[in-house]
């Protein structure tokens, strides 16, 4: 007679992975992650980009708004702070037009302000990624203007 202990035994094979199918496992996943990763990164900093722009169409409407209530934009000295605190020469200032201040921009730093701009009477202008004049894709200058 078998006894018990022994047919269940035979019966059952043994369960598990060996370290071959383990590491062909973490072998498939690594290079997913390195296709995959950078592309999902990419996205993530053209979303910043968008980000900036739509925050930089809001400065412009609110220097707007300070133009129309003042007369004319706020000089570059005043800069962005002219829309959170009234300037001593400025009469008919209705702030503040941002009470928390110009928001930075999504890489955290802030937004620079030029009257006259370049191409434009105002523009607002992120450095991008790098933080540095200049650059290409992420990297590159947005500049937003009125």
């Amino acid at each position: 007679m078998i006894s018990l202990s022994s047919q269940y035994r035979t019966w059952h094979p043994q369960h598990g992975f060996t370290l071959l199918e383990l590491l062909v496992v973490l072998l498939i996943i690594a290079l997913l992650a390195g296709y995959v990763g950078p592309k999902m990164f990419d996205r993530l900093e053209l979303a910043k980009v968008q980000s900036a722009k739509g925050q930089m169409k809001s400065l412009v409407d609110t220097l707007n708004q300070y133009r129309l209530d003042n007369g004319h934009y706020p000089s570059e000295a005043l800069g962005l702070k002219a829309l959170t605190e009234r300037p001593a020469s400025e009469p008919n200032w209705h702030g503040p037009y941002l009470p928390k201040g110009a928001p930075p921009d999504p890489w955290n730093n802030p937004y620079l302000f030029k009257n006259p701009g370049a191409a434009h009477e105002i523009e607002i202008i992120s450095l991008g990624r790098d933080s540095q004049a200049g650059g290409e894709g992420t990297n590159a200058d947005i500049v937003f203007g009125q």
